[in-house]
């Protein structure tokens, strides 16, 4: 199933202004690798982020939000992030649907 990861943080907390954020984002990515069977994450779709926005953007491919949930508690991305997890579909799976 496909999840939606998406992290807003406040230009004060920005890896890009904040020494500490800096030093947990540059690992964030390793760190998802690294506990994605823990979390039965399946694979990182995508990892994206919106830097004037203070927004990141991560597709996954997961059994469910709940364990999303812990992995971001985790990694550290909700100690500088409000995190919202929204399941997600491919286009074509929702015309399929629609069909």
């Amino acid at each position: 199933m496909l999840f939606g990861v998406f992290a807003v943080h406040s230009p004060e907390s920005c890896p890009m202004n904040n020494e500490s954020s800096r030093k947990m984002f540059v690992q964030v990515q390793k760190k998802i690798e690294e506990n994605s069977e823990k979390f039965k994450i399946s694979k990182i779709i995508g990892f994206y982020m919106s830097v004037l926005e203070h927004e990141w953007i991560i597709i996954l491919d997961a059994d469910n939000s709940h364990d999303i949930e812990k992995l971001c508690i985790e990694v550290g991305i909700s100690s500088v992030s409000t995190v919202k997890i929204v399941p997600i579909n491919a286009y074509s799976d929702a015309i399929k649907k629609m069909q």
